[in-house]
């Protein structure tokens, strides 16, 4: 009998080379909202079903803002996806977080203008909550992974999402180290609320390259900083993985796994039957006993 897959990895392609990896799939999978960026790659590793997805596509050709977020979130949904980690690369906006060091976050403060951020709409609305847009279950379970490995790691901070794809001007980068944000980077939102309005717990594994532009003794971030910083934390960001599969609580006693629960607002009558045969994949439950 096959496992069910339960724990979704996304982040760069390379994350799924690794050793120990067995009975690895590749999964081409359509969605109301189109394709994912990539075929998701399942395999099982310390006894437990893992799917990869690589958010920028197989070569690293999707810009953040062209990334089909919806479609992504709603793949992993139809796989039986319980728990999603991020990995991402960030600019740290903060002396203490250096580069090579992992940020767990807590917050995030959504800076960008050209997304999808919802699943909901065309007649169904719903409000989900967001106040903590990271599992805080999930997050702290990924910290003592991380720990096991011997990396450095900061549990808490706020994650600003810029649109991208270009880096800050020092004046943005000094605005934001004036909010107080702690990393920088482009994909957590509307990763996140997107895995909430699912239903499905969301860490973020961020790994600091740079010190983004603010910091005068150190050169501004290229995209050569970022891919040899990536590099040097690859396999650290697949021990971090591994110990996380090995030890992780398959209970969730979150409310992620039910946090549209009192968010959807429209009175069933109200939504348009093709929306809701669209979204009945992430809301079908609350409706099947109408």
């Amino acid at each position: 009998m096959t496992k069910q897959t339960t724990l979704a990895i996304i982040g760069g392609s390379g994350l799924y080379d690794m050793s120990g990896l067995q009975d690895v799939d590749k999964l081409e999978i359509d969605t109301p909202f189109g394709k994912p960026s990539a075929p998701i790659i399942t395999g099982t590793m310390e006894g437990m079903r893992v799917a990869f997805l690589a958010r920028h596509g197989v070569g690293h050709h999707i810009t953040p803002s062209e990334v089909p977020y919806q479609a992504n979130i709603y793949a992993l949904k139809s796989l039986g996806i319980e728990r999603i980690i991020s990995i991402s690369a960030c600019g740290s906006l903060k002396e203490e977080l250096a580069p090579g060091h992992i940020v767990i976050p807590d917050q995030i403060y959504d800076n960008t203008h050209k997304r999808h951020r919802t699943f909901f709409g065309e007649g169904f609305v719903a409000h989900v909550g967001v106040a903590d847009p990271f599992c805080g279950d999930l997050s702290v379970q990924l910290e003592s992974a991380v720990r096991e490995t011997g990396g450095v790691v900061h549990q808490g901070g706020a994650y600003i999402t810029i649109e991208g794809p270009r880096f800050s001007t020092k004046a943005e980068s000094k605005t934001y180290r004036s909010w107080d944000m702690s990393i920088i980077g482009m994909t957590a939102s509307p990763e996140a609320f997107l895995a909430r309005e699912a239903e499905i717990c969301y860490a973020t594994m961020a790994h600091v390259t740079d010190y983004d532009v603010w910091h005068v003794s150190e050169a501004p971030v290229t995209v050569e900083m970022v891919i040899q910083t990536l590099n040097k934390s690859t396999k650290l960001a697949q021990d971090a993985v591994r110990i996380l599969a090995r030890n992780l609580n398959n209970k969730r006693d979150c409310e992620c796994k039910h946090a549209l629960a009192n968010a959807m607002i429209t009175h069933k009558d109200a939504i348009p039957t093709q929306t809701l045969q669209k979204l009945d994949l992430l809301v079908g439950k609350y409706f099947k006993h109408e």
